[in-house]
């Protein structure tokens, strides 16, 4: 017997492929149907759809339903039959059983009535070929058309469980049962019961259902158990991929996968395969279920997975989707929400956390880079398809950017970003620093710079912007000049690029490669002088970065002006500071000072050196420096990483684990609070980053923090649900792919 994980990836397929052919794939997305706003209603036990495709629940104070293409949710009894409730089952002509505190009920033709013959209260209901059992801690019971009587198989002397969690029919008039003293198999013929470890797990069983080769998974403390003919043939545990040891119920969905509930959330097993433990296919946080505690699954006509959990119904969707219609969706994302005047690419602040129609536009202290990487997006979809939709985002990108450094009316200057003058909050407002604030500050770090006036106004009144530029910004500007140049503008626009780089690498050149703040002094992070990076000791965590930032300056200035002052001043920084030696550094950074961002501020940088060195050491030293980094990299599986690769070194590479984050980027961009640290089927590391905690494996983008590149995808736990982040993450790889033929 094999089975595999469900997200199970070839890795021949994977080294041999160059290009992807664009088809549909399923792409899931939850819908939350919370109950009410009381703690008892939402705690659903049981789940069951009948025909119709009504939901039924049951929950800790009752039945409730709720129709298609509803959300409101209907009480099924009456005051006085209220409460706890247990069990729902559907037969085969859609009537619905449902067993209570106060026994058994049956809805059929519109109508609830109790049903006689059975001692409440009832705990688990059973369809089987020769009719409903229901079972509780008083006893079994098998309907006979008109009552619940006594079973043939309940003989004196075969003690049944009254823990009982959970039954099955056999298909052969036996039942399967789930207990906390083990797992029971009764028949008119004998009953047997499982409970040393050489037959299950543990014996505390909370759910158990036949997969398709008949097989019995039976799950509960410590993981699943599967039996075939009487006998233990696996085991799943977190070893293979449970979040945790405490599994809550099993089921099979149409298409075969079993659908495995816990206290950590759902996973997935699908059979057939040469390879059991390859990977596997989880779904959990509030981006998926309202309560990762999961108590019951049941699937719709349509293989949409309800689960019951703590704090309502999450329903687990899927509708078949090309990356293309992926890219129109964000894409209409993106512009009714995340692009703001007078055209920045942004997250949005949602009032109500998770809640994206309580959406307000705020301002970022990165909204000039990523509007950077919106730039090259639009550059690359223009380059793609010649659609003059994204030559005129690109153009107006653009202008935002170039905006950024007119607006502090300074020689070469920019702003982080700008808000309209009359927003009355914005992130890190104006404030003071008292001796002792400055004190503290300057004792943890000594480069520390204590910026009192961040915002100001601009001369015209339209604008406050904000000032201390970090070294990122100016990385992600460059990044998007360089595409746009490249790929969309003409001569024209080309004259206007040139003057705006030129005028912040000359403001760089006058002060000693610093980008000097409205203040006089270099901004806290945007510093690249020798004196520095050279010669201050504390700069050392920089020195090696920042070199090969200034060089990708100096050089892109040059490339697209010609003016052979930048090619100087360049060489000068290589010859008389050794830059180069500097830059060849990178990948031997002292492990204390590396940051994931650093990655991304180097892939912004590549494609400028490589496309503007024209000497061939030096271009030699280029292209060894990027292919011993992405070898580094490769493990990340980040398709903005591997696109740019294959963009600046002309090659197709890494495309299967591209797509695959393409294909597996959720649909839901809120940034829900995403926490690793309580599954049990990885490790908690401190690598790649030494300071901070980290899993073991990288987390598909399914169930990682909604993606921001600035951010490390190996993060143990973090979001902020107040959060939409924008698509272009998504978008501009995407776009990339496209224009390399590599999506197709």
């Amino acid at each position: 017997m094999a089975f595999f994980m469900y997200a199970c990836k070839s890795s021949e397929k994977q080294n041999t492929e160059t290009s992807y052919k664009d088809e549909p794939f399923w792409q899931e997305y939850h819908e939350a149907y919370p109950v009410s706003t009381i703690a008892e209603e939402n705690e659903v036990r049981n789940i069951s759809i009948d025909k119709a495709q009504n939901v039924w629940i049951a929950t800790a104070s009752g039945i409730f339903m709720k129709k298609p293409d509803e959300n409101r949710w209907t009480v099924i009894q009456s005051e006085e039959d209220k409460g706890p409730a247990y069990w729902v089952e559907t037969d085969a002509e859609s009537n619905v059983w449902i067993g209570t505190w106060n026994g058994i009920y049956r809805y059929k033709n519109a109508q609830l009535e109790k049903i006689s013959g059975v001692k409440a209260p009832i705990s688990a209901i059973c369809i089987a070929k020769e009719g409903v059992y229901a079972l509780g801690p008083n006893g079994i019971w098998l309907f006979d058309g008109k009552v619940f009587k006594t079973p043939q198989s309940s003989k004196k002397g075969y003690q049944l469980p009254r823990s009982i969690r959970d039954v099955i029919s056999d298909n052969q008039g036996g039942l399967w049962i789930a207990s906390d003293v083990g797992l029971y198999h009764t028949s008119a013929r004998e009953t047997r019961y499982y409970r040393n470890k050489e037959e299950v797990i543990s014996g505390y069983i909370k759910g158990i259902a036949l997969d398709s080769n008949e097989h019995l998974w039976a799950g509960g403390l410590g993981g699943v158990s599967i039996i075939q003919h009487e006998t233990k043939v696996r085991e799943i545990t977190p070893r293979q991929g449970l979040p945790t040891v405490f599994v809550t119920c099993v089921d099979n969905a149409p298409d075969g996968t079993m659908w495995v509930g816990t206290e950590q959330g759902l996973i997935r097993y699908k059979p057939y395969s040469d390879k059991f433990d390859s990977t596997y296919s989880m779904l959990f946080s509030r981006r998926w279920l309202l309560d990762d505690h999961v108590n019951d699954i049941a699937f719709d006509a349509s293989g949409n997975a309800w689960v019951a959990t703590e704090k309502g119904v999450s329903a687990i969707k899927r509708k078949q989707m090309t990356l293309a219609q992926k890219n129109d969706f964000f894409m209409d994302v993106l512009m009714k929400r995340h692009i703001r005047d007078p055209w920045i690419a942004g997250q949005c602040h949602l009032q109500i956390p998770g809640d994206t129609t309580s959406w307000q536009p705020e301002d970022d202290d990165n909204d000039g880079e990523y509007t950077g990487n919106y730039l090259a997006m639009e550059a690359f979809r223009y380059a793609a398809t010649r659609n003059q939709e994204a030559r005129e985002n690109a153009r107006k990108a653009f202008g935002f950017l170039k905006l950024l450094q007119e607006v502090t009316d300074t020689e070469g200057f920019f702003a982080r970003t700008i808000v309209p003058s009359l927003w009355s909050s914005v992130h890190d407002g104006n404030r003071t620093f008292t001796p002792h604030q400055l004190a503290e500050e300057l004792v943890k770090e000594p480069r520390f710079k204590p910026v009192e006036v961040r915002w100001r106004k601009s001369k015209d009144g339209k604008w406050l912007w904000k000032g201390d530029t970090s070294s990122d910004e100016m990385c992600g500007h460059m990044f998007g000049y360089f595409f746009y140049y490249e790929l969309v503008a003409d001569e024209a626009e080309k004259v206007i690029i040139r003057r705006h780089v030129a005028r912040i690498v000359d403001y760089l050149i006058k002060h000693n490669f610093n980008f000097i703040d409205i203040d006089g002094k270099p901004t806290r992070w945007s510093v690249w002088s020798p004196d520095q990076l050279n010669r201050d000791p504390e700069w050392a965590p920089d020195k090696a970065q920042n070199s090969m930032e200034m060089l990708a300056f100096l050089k892109f200035a040059h490339y697209i002006t010609q003016d052979e002052k930048y090619q100087q001043y360049y060489l000068k920084l290589i010859n008389e500071a050794h830059y180069l030696e500097n830059m060849a550094e990178v990948p031997n950074q002292n492990r204390a000072w590396f940051i994931y961002f650093d990655t991304i501020l180097q892939a912004y940088l590549y494609p400028i050196l490589l496309k503007s060195e024209t000497d061939p050491e030096r271009l030699a030293f280029y292209k060894k420096h990027m292919d011993e980094w992405f070898e580094r990299r490769k493990a990340d599986h980040n398709p903005l990483i591997n696109f740019i690769y294959c963009y600046s070194r002309n090659k197709q590479t890494e495309v299967a684990n591209s797509v695959d984050f393409l294909k597996d980027t959720p649909l839901d961009l809120v940034d829900w609070h995403i926490d690793h640290t309580k599954r049990e089927d990885i490790q908690l590391v401190h690598s790649i980053v030494l300071d901070e905690l980290q899993v073991s494996k990288l987390p598909p983008a399914s169930i990682r923090k909604t993606v921001r590149w600035d951010k490390n995808p190996w993060d143990a736990k973090g979001g902020d649900p107040q959060v939409e982040r924008e698509p272009v993450f998504w978008l501009l790889p995407y776009w990339m792919g496209r224009y390399l033929h590599m999506i197709q």
